[in-house]
């Protein structure tokens, strides 16, 4: 992959790891202040136990893709990104527009996500 190339790849995973860390910041402040709220009943419960739940699967989720960014940007500094970790052939430009800290190629991934699961 070409300096011109890393450059912009680089450039959109920062911007998507800033977002990622606004994101994660905010809902923990979010549920700081969800603990400090007096529950009546147990609607109120219910419904902060609710939101506790999607904030914390949000929260996951947001921080496994930002270690795959932090991976994606590590690759860069070592001229290694954009090569699948399963048949090292070139990850096509495409896919990378698509999800720029993807780890495969797209024959790979699917092999990879049914053997996850």
């Amino acid at each position: 992959m070409r300096d011109n190339e890393l450059h912009y790849f680089e450039e959109i995973l920062l911007t998507r790891k800033a977002q990622i860390i606004k994101n994660i910041n905010g809902v923990e402040i979010e549920m700081s202040q969800l603990r400090e709220l007096e529950l009546n009943d147990e609607g109120d419960y219910a419904s902060v136990s609710n939101d506790n739940m999607v904030e914390n699967a949000i929260g996951a989720q947001q921080a496994k893709e930002l270690q795959e960014i932090e991976d994606a940007l590590s690759k860069i500094k070592t001229k290694q990104y954009g090569i699948c970790e399963m048949c090292e052939d070139d990850i096509g430009f495409q896919r990378l527009k698509v999800k720029p800290h993807a780890k495969y190629c797209i024959v790979c991934r699917p092999i990879v996500e049914k053997n996850k699961g």
